[in-house]
């Protein structure tokens, strides 16, 4: 086992391991660490625990003190410097007129290295930008393309929940989403319902997907054949969210509708219908679908 604390270098970022290297370190106080960028200075996330040997990727290095308050002044005056910074690459990059977007600037704790995130349709010849800007700052100059995830990460906006996006408020890594996700958890096979500010698939689709995949494991198929306290019927619908059914009950020429908890109820087998499997079970038919899939990662 080894003691750790957690370090997070922006907010909604991945948060990293590092050894106390013996200080104690409070809950979000700042911390100086070694990184393979540099000298940085990052946030305390996750107090003092252990971890297993599994979740470390040697070497686990040290911090390498709790910042003072003269690391907070030089951290406040880089991310100054990083506004003028910003400004001076994007004049460069319009006198170049290069087809990029420049969303953001990171300058080092220890001055080393300045790194400039765009986005552009493709790729670009940035060198003789890199050069321009070594000359300018005096430093290293490093650029990277990022996508359109990453990018409304940076930038940050208020999500249609009304929240601020969770990308930026604390998702630390993205996790694939697909059209399955919605199409099995009811949402409407509509871009611009469920979409985020970034133009893909909303990230939330995945939060419930495992609850949602555990119903569906226990849920008859719409159609199939059933045997429930009143006796035998057909599914006529299946409620995810309150995990009911409801069974279209024949007797004696009379038809009746009734609700269903999933666990008062039985499905006969053989009776799943194989074209109410092959609807529910696939999204192709929707005449979005091409759309939709544009928006996967």
């Amino acid at each position: 086992m080894y003691k750790v604390i957690g370090v997070r270098f922006k907010k909604g970022g991945k948060t990293y391991w590092f050894g106390p290297n013996g200080y104690d370190v409070p809950l979000n106080d700042y911390v100086i660490v070694e990184t393979v960028r540099g000298v940085e200075i990052g946030q305390c996330v996750m107090p003092l625990k252990e971890v297993s040997e599994e979740e470390i990727t040697p070497p686990l290095k040290q911090i390498i003190r709790v910042a003072d308050e003269r690391d907070m002044q030089h951290y406040e005056k880089n991310k100054i410097k990083c506004q003028e910074i910003f400004e001076a690459c994007k004049n460069k990059i319009e006198d170049h007129e290069l087809d990029m977007k420049l969303i953001d600037v990171e300058y080092t704790f220890d001055n080393n290295k300045i790194l400039f995130y765009f986005t552009a349709d493709g790729r670009i010849d940035f060198r003789d930008l890199v050069k321009d800007l070594a000359a300018m700052f005096k430093t290293r100059i490093e650029l990277r393309q990022i996508g359109v995830r990453d990018e409304t990460k940076m930038m940050g906006a208020i999500g249609t929940c009304g929240r601020e996006l969770c990308c930026k408020a604390f998702l630390g890594d993205f996790h694939p989403v697909s059209i399955k996700m919605a199409k099995e958890q009811g949402m409407p096979l509509n871009p611009t319902k469920i979409s985020g500010m970034c133009g893909r698939l909303m990230c939330c689709l995945n939060y419930e997907q495992h609850a949602y995949e555990d119903v569906l494991r226990r849920a008859p198929r719409v159609g199939a054949l059933v045997n429930t306290p009143d006796g035998k019927g057909s599914v006529t619908s299946v409620n995810l969210l309150k995990e009911t059914v409801k069974v279209t009950l024949t007797s004696e020429n009379e038809t009746e509708l009734k609700e269903y908890k999933l666990d008062k109820i039985k499905v006969m087998k053989g009776s799943q219908h194989k074209e109410s499997k092959a609807k529910q079970a696939s999204p192709l038919d929707d005449p979005d679908i091409e759309q939709l899939k544009q928006l996967e990662d």
